[in-house]
């Protein structure tokens, strides 16, 4: 039996994915509640959108995921004149058999960077929402699926905008959570420096953890995780305040509930347990539904940031009492 098929208790998906947040902590240093945050949305079998200043990590970030987790990883740069093929590939012509044939692009591999990609037009980034949304490419009339696992951890600089496409907000529905890093502490900064000067070169290198099928079978474990109505009633109520708020011109979609579902789901198991409370529920509510949420244009002048109409959400929508198992959890008969 290979790792894929073997079934994973929700202690040992715990376990594996704390280690594989200390190997990564090891040269992504001070960024533990990020880095959860990331590891997050791939375990939920997502897609993640880095977004904070040059500098700070974000493309180290993805690297580090990419060796701990042992997957195959490549890098794209996106630049104004990228063209969808240098995406998904394209046919070239073989002199030698006197025939097409599909040389394939970045896009198939395990976990893809997507480098600034905000900097490409809306055609070449609709090549790529094909591959997050389908686990597919299209080219020519012709249709190549994309190897499992499939992930694409995207960067976007959200201060720079001469030259830049903003994402639409379509695609930005498409990923899972949006993650920022920030400053690190002085502490952190220097402690940056000091394992550079140890290691005496520039790139830092992780050994695997877990493996491709491995993270496949830590992925099909988080299903067994229950989910009470209540708690369920609870992310379906938060969404759907977001689209009540005064301040919001287009509130969350059914596809933040879902979010919210499959992030809550990851939490628990990083906490040891194998259902959900409602903690686990507000600890991802910004990061799943902030970058979802459109305000009204007076906002944009008064700089009023999406996460906090995210926060006023939470605190006015009532939570579910959490203080006991879930019926599920304890074998007794649902009501």
């Amino acid at each position: 039996m290979n790792d894929v098929d073997r079934k994973l208790p929700a202690t040992e998906v715990g376990h594996l994915a704390h280690a594989v947040l200390d190997a990564v902590g090891e040269v992504v240093v001070g960024k533990r509640e990020a880095l959860e945050l990331v590891l997050a949305g791939i375990l939920a079998g997502g897609h993640v959108l880095l977004e904070d200043l040059p500098g700070l990590g974000k493309t180290l970030t993805a690297r580090s995921f990419a060796q701990a987790l042992g997957l195959d990883f490549r890098r794209l740069q996106f630049t104004p004149d990228l063209l969808p093929a240098d995406v998904t590939g394209s046919f070239l012509y073989n002199q030698r058999s006197g025939d097409f044939a599909f040389r394939a692009g970045p896009v198939f591999t395990n976990l893809l960077l997507a480098d600034e990609i905000n900097r490409t037009p809306p055609k070449t980034q609709s090549a790529l929402l094909e591959a997050m949304q389908e686990k597919q490419v299209s080219v020519e009339g012709v249709t190549y699926r994309l190897d499992e696992p499939f992930h694409v951890l995207a960067t976007a600089n959200p201060v720079e905008y001469e030259g830049t496409y903003p994402l639409p907000e379509a695609q930005l529905d498409r990923f899972l959570l949006r993650v920022s890093f920030g400053y690190p502490e002085p502490g952190e900064e220097w402690e940056v420096l000091r394992r550079r000067i140890s290691r005496r070169r520039e790139e830092a290198e992780i050994k695997p953890v877990v493996n491709a099928a491995t993270l496949r079978a830590m992925q099909a474990a988080l299903e067994d995780v229950v989910v009470e109505d209540s708690i369920g009633q609870y992310l379906v109520a938060l969404t759907a305040a977001t689209r009540e708020h005064p301040s919001v011109l287009v509130g969350a979609s059914p596809r933040g509930s879902l979010a919210l579902l499959l992030l809550s789901r990851v939490r628990a198991v990083m906490a040891g347990r194998d259902y959900v409370v409602p903690e686990d529920v507000k600890e991802v509510a910004v990061p799943a539904l902030a970058h979802r949420i459109t305000l009204r244009p007076e906002l944009w002048l008064r700089r009023v940031a999406p996460a906090v109409i995210v926060d006023e959400v939470l605190a006015d929508t009532p939570a579910p009492a959490s203080g006991a198992l879930p019926s599920y959890a304890t074998g007794l008969p649902v009501r």
